[in-house]
């Protein structure tokens, strides 16, 4: 009984990890419900329960959303999946590289809605020019990511069943 459960909020944003006896009293309690399960069952004398991978709050429980999280190269590849967010190539991290939207020689700061993940080409080939002035397109807009998505992160990505609740 030793693996974790992803516990999502009501409106299945990730919040945190749990152990499976305290995600299986949530159930009881009828204070979340059961998401995904593993084949594997829980028995007990007169009842038995599939082993909860995932479960949701029947309850919304309000996250503050004041908390700054520090803008850095390792978050920056980790919210864009370390993805080229102009080619959309996947060349492996120490191919990659952060660049800024507005450049920092046009007045571009080291912010979440600034940076992208590039790979090396589509970097030097933007230079220091805006992406329209490069006539390249962005795949997304950069945003400072939520919070506790972001600080689960890594173990999320480590769980088949967890990962597609990691973006939203």
């Amino acid at each position: 009984m030793g693996q974790r459960v992803l516990v999502l909020n009501a409106s299945y944003e990730p919040l945190q990890l749990i152990s499976v006896r305290r995600a299986v009293v949530l159930l009881l309690q009828e204070k979340a419900e059961l998401v995904e399960a593993a084949e594997a069952q829980l028995r007990a004398r007169a009842i038995s329960f599939d082993v909860p991978l995932v479960i949701r709050l029947v309850r919304y429980i309000r996250i503050p959303r004041k908390l700054k999280l520090p803008c850095s190269r390792r978050g920056v590849f980790a919210r864009d999946r370390e993805t080229c967010q102009y080619c959309g190539t996947q060349p492996g991290r120490a191919h990659l590289t952060m660049d800024h939207v507005l450049p920092r020689s046009q007045g571009g700061m080291t912010t979440w809605d600034n940076v992208v993940t590039a790979c090396r080409d589509c970097n030097h080939r933007k230079g220091g020019r805006t992406p329209e002035q490069a006539h390249m397109l962005l795949l997304s807009t950069p945003r400072q990511p939520q919070y506790m998505a972001f600080a689960l992160l890594g173990e999320l990505e480590r769980h088949d069943v967890w990962r597609k609740y990691a973006f939203g």
